[in-house]
């Protein structure tokens, strides 16, 4: 089925995170990735799935309409504590706290995907819900340290050495934290060709 795809549609990745990049080698497909810096705010009446949706789509606008056989994917992943949005850390203190705050509870990862193609916009997300072991301030500022998590969503990588021992577990798709719902992106990409 991914030959299809690759055969079919030439596959434009519009981010820079080198976690959705590799997701989408692992799946197989072919893809090149291109970027443009966009303004990222959203309304503040949306909830956390509508904002993701709202951001991805709004990365897939600014670029030119796609040619015939042309689909642009777009993706953005926000972590959502009680509804309160937590997005990515600007310096060491705001990391500290978001994972502090994080520490024994429960949280939402939900990445919304846009699938540009020719004719319309394809609007879809993932939502895992994440519960963390609670952390001790020397863990957390260990990993800041180390890691410099100052590109992701909630400042951490489940991927990395913090998620295997900050996670307690997880309900939903473990690829939707690292950034991308991957099964649902498949499934509408075989719809869409």
């Amino acid at each position: 089925m991914i030959e299809n795809i690759n055969k079919n549609k030439d596959i434009i990745l519009a981010s820079g995170s080198p976690r959705r990049q590799e997701l989408l080698r692992q799946l197989g497909l072919s893809f090149s990735v291109q970027q443009k810096k966009i303004d990222e705010s959203f309304p503040d009446n949306l909830t956390p799935a509508e904002i993701a949706e709202y951001v991805a789509q709004k990365k897939a606008m600014a670029f030119p309409a796609p040619k015939k056989n042309q689909i642009i994917i777009t993706a953005d992943t926000i972590v959502a504590l009680n509804e309160h949005i937590l997005g990515k850390p600007t310096n060491k203190k705001d990391a500290f706290e978001m994972l502090n705050a994080l520490s024994g509870k429960s949280h939402h990862v939900i990445t919304g995907v846009c699938l540009r193609n020719e004719h319309t916009c394809h609007l879809f997300h993932g939502n895992t819900k994440v519960t963390f072991e609670k952390l001790t301030n020397e863990l957390i500022e260990q990993y800041i340290e180390q890691e410099q998590p100052y590109d992701k969503a909630g400042a951490y990588g489940i991927q990395e050495w913090f998620g295997m021992v900050a996670v307690k577990h997880i309900e939903g798709s473990y690829y939707n934290v690292m950034g991308l719902p991957v099964h649902l992106l498949y499934r509408k990409l075989l719809e869409i060709i």
